[in-house]
């Protein structure tokens, strides 16, 4: 979830633009919240769907572009969904 180097996960083009990238504690929010939401739905279960569908309202506040990314008007949202596509669901 952001908490290492982008050019470990094939996403170089995303370095320039993150001052700061998700901390561990979006891996226990998002844990929490995709719980919730399956569990509201009646499911037992947790998908990679169900991660996909709420990680930008978990993980959009917990990273903080540079000027670069302003400059070129790249948002959080851009961000997360890039890593989304380009990450290998488990």
């Amino acid at each position: 979830m952001l908490q290492g180097n982008p050019s470990e996960y094939g996403l170089e083009e995303l370095k320039d633009f993150i001052q700061f990238g998700a901390s561990p504690r979006v891996s226990i929010d998002m844990f929490k919240a995709v719980k919730a939401m399956a569990y509201m739905r009646g499911k037992d279960f947790v998908t990679p769907v169900d991660v996909a569908y709420i990680a930008k309202d978990i993980m959009r506040h917990r990273i903080v572009l540079n000027y670069e990314a302003e400059a070129e008007g790249v948002t959080t949202d851009e961000i997360i969904q890039k890593v989304l596509e380009t990450v290998a669901i488990p």
